[in-house]
């Protein structure tokens, strides 16, 4: 009983199959692709792997590339199942004024994030980061409940919204500098410090409300550039979107449910 997840972000789709749809699944192959190459998938990638019996997958790159996913899955005879936020899955519940206007791509890495606190019986609140094109910054307790997240540029967007709003600003990326002085560090430093006193702040609600330290986990393509300018310790997982789609097939097609 093959598992196949999908994670289509803004640029790339991941994929991994799995030998079942269980928070304790084997990794059986994985890769990746640029969304303009998603035709390629069924003739390419996706013709060398088993046929999966599950499929499920978390999309935020909008309902036509979607479709173009689902094209490329008519290779097999499955039906498959997308994530939609709902008001509680797999062991969180969704604090969200309309539950299902969180973005997908977060309630999943949410998700992936509590199953692993779990798996290691480690009961605490935690702070969730995904860096990316955009940054969130999430924030749920102990007892699996999502409080609420805030949403902020990430470093590309910062730049362009500089560039383009700045006379002569075209300057190459910088470096992380504890005193820039150049304008090239200068933009990167302020870019990175923002990131990391965003979720320096969340943390901080986080520990007040709850009177507990935080765990941090950060995900996302540009999380281990923000890694080393952290100022509160951090995780760094790449696979937490995984995490979060077995555990909801764990919870969907699994015989016993997550806690």
């Amino acid at each position: 009983m093959s598992f196949l997840a999908i994670d289509v972000g803004n640029t790339r789709l991941k994929w991994a199959l799995y030998d079942k749809p269980a928070v304790d699944a084997r990794l059986l192959a994985h890769g990746v692709q640029f969304l303009e190459n998603i035709e390629t998938l069924a003739e390419g990638d996706w013709s060398r792997i088993a046929a999966p019996t599950q499929v499920l997958g978390c999309v935020v790159a909008g309902e036509a590339v979607k479709r173009r996913v689902i094209e490329q899955l008519e290779l097999w005879d499955v039906t498959p199942q997308w994530v939609v936020s709902s008001a509680a899955e797999a062991g969180l519940v969704n604090g969200y004024d309309h539950p299902s206007r969180l973005g997908s791509d977060r309630w999943v890495a949410m998700i992936g994030a509590r199953q692993r606190l779990i798996a290691r019986g480690q009961r605490s609140p935690c702070v969730l980061v995904m860096v990316g094109t955009a940054v969130t910054v999430e924030a749920i307790d102990a007892d699996g409940r999502f409080l609420g997240g805030i949403i902020l540029p990430g470093h590309g967007i910062m730049l362009r919204a500089l560039e383009s709003g700045t006379a002569g600003l075209h300057v190459p990326t910088g470096e992380v500098r504890d005193f820039p002085t150049n304008t090239s560090d200068a933009l990167t430093s302020g870019g990175t410090f923002a990131i990391a006193g965003a979720v320096q702040r969340m943390v901080d609600n986080l520990r007040h409300h709850s009177g507990q330290e935080p765990t941090c986990i950060m995900t996302g393509g540009a999380g281990w550039k923000m890694a080393p300018s952290m100022t509160v310790k951090s995780e760094l997982v790449e696979s937490l979107i995984f995490d979060g789609l077995l555990a909801i097939a764990h919870h969907r097609f699994g015989a016993v449910p997550v806690a």
